[in-house]
């Protein structure tokens, strides 16, 4: 392919004395740089380079924001497949059991059994958009790390009660609905 000064030429935008001129000052200047060792400062190259340097910016940035969304949606493919994996049935619902979740009280029914793991701590409601699951207070805690937001309330145990509580001596009865 013709260089651009040919093309320049046949086109007839240039002539050939304007193109010998632009070749001898080219040339001078570069010996005048290797006599005094200074390089003369390329507008042109600097542009390029800095803008190089901001398309690289940016598309670091952008595969960031990438990296961050596929990393979030790994996390919620998790804790879909916990919840999947290790829900528990909520038995043959008789009793309402309330809880608070965004600051709406809500209500399931679950059996005497589930009622009492619930109390106990032992089981954790757990809730995605408008479901709401049982499963271990083990695999709520796994969730809890990945998004707290999602695990409604964890009853602490009888051993982790505080023993500073000033109300640890008072009991709170068995059949206390609300």
């Amino acid at each position: 392919m013709a260089s651009l000064q040919d093309q320049f030429l046949k086109a007839g935008l240039v002539n050939k004395k304007k193109v010998k001129q632009v070749t001898h000052e080219k040339s001078n200047q570069k010996k005048d740089e290797r006599r005094t060792g200074t390089e003369t400062v390329d507008e042109i190259r600097l542009a390029a380079l800095e803008t190089q340097r901001k398309n690289a910016g940016r598309a670091r940035e952008l595969n960031a924001q990438r990296d961050a969304a596929a990393k979030q949606k790994a996390i919620v493919a998790q804790i879909v497949q916990m919840v999947q994996q290790n829900r528990q049935s909520k038995g043959a619902g008789d009793i309402a059991y309330n809880f608070t979740h965004d600051n709406k009280i809500k209500r399931i029914y679950v059996s005497a059994a589930v009622q009492t793991h619930l109390i106990a701590g032992r089981l954790v409601i757990v809730c995605q958009g408008e479901n709401s699951e049982l499963v271990p207070r083990v695999i709520a805690d796994k969730i809890a790390e990945r998004d707290a937001s999602l695990v409604v309330r964890v009853n602490k145990t009888n051993a982790e009660i505080d023993a500073d509580d000033p109300y640890a001596a008072f009991q709170i009865p068995d059949d206390l609905m609300w």
